[in-house]
């Protein structure tokens, strides 16, 4: 039987980090907790492209122009707060929709640190330090499932 795990190391990949600007109060909260990982697990700061986008419902098609570009993974950041309208679910729905479909369409993984929260509080609480902090937990994810599709494309 063979049986692969995922390293955490980010030594030598090339990484996408797709952040959404609504919510920004949050989202830098995220995407410095996404570098902070990146940075513990050896990337190197010239590998990682940092791309802004308006929102969350645009995040997937930055992703798949990341993952498009040669980038080995890529990590998607963004806050969607529910208010009192429909726009929520759709904005939501969408954006993760999109997302799995750049991963599975360009087979490159893709992180999901979208938060979809009821309120500014319960974002804020996901975006706190270390492990806490969403975008911490889709780099990590992100380098961890890159490893395992390298090794078994080696194996």
């Amino acid at each position: 039987m063979d049986e692969i795990e995922g390293q955490l190391s980010a030594a030598g990949l090339r990484l996408g980090v797709a952040v959404s600007r609504w919510n920004d109060l949050v989202t830098r909260k995220l995407l410095a907790g996404a570098l902070e990982a990146l940075s513990e697990m050896g990337a190197e700061e010239q590998n990682i492209t940092v791309a802004w986008v308006p929102g969350a419902f645009e995040l997937p098609l930055m992703a798949l122009e990341m993952a498009y570009s040669g980038h080995d993974g890529v990590i998607a950041l963004g806050c969607v707060i529910r208010g009192g309208t429909d726009h929520y679910t759709h904005v939501a729905t969408e954006c993760a929709r999109g997302l799995m479909a750049v991963s599975l369409q360009e087979r490159v993984p893709v992180g999901f640190g979208v938060l979809t929260t009821d309120n500014l509080d319960q974002a804020l609480e996901r975006a706190a330090e270390r492990q806490e902090n969403k975008g911490f937990e889709a780099a990590q994810t992100v380098v961890e499932q890159v490893s395992v599709l390298k090794t078994l494309k080696s194996a």
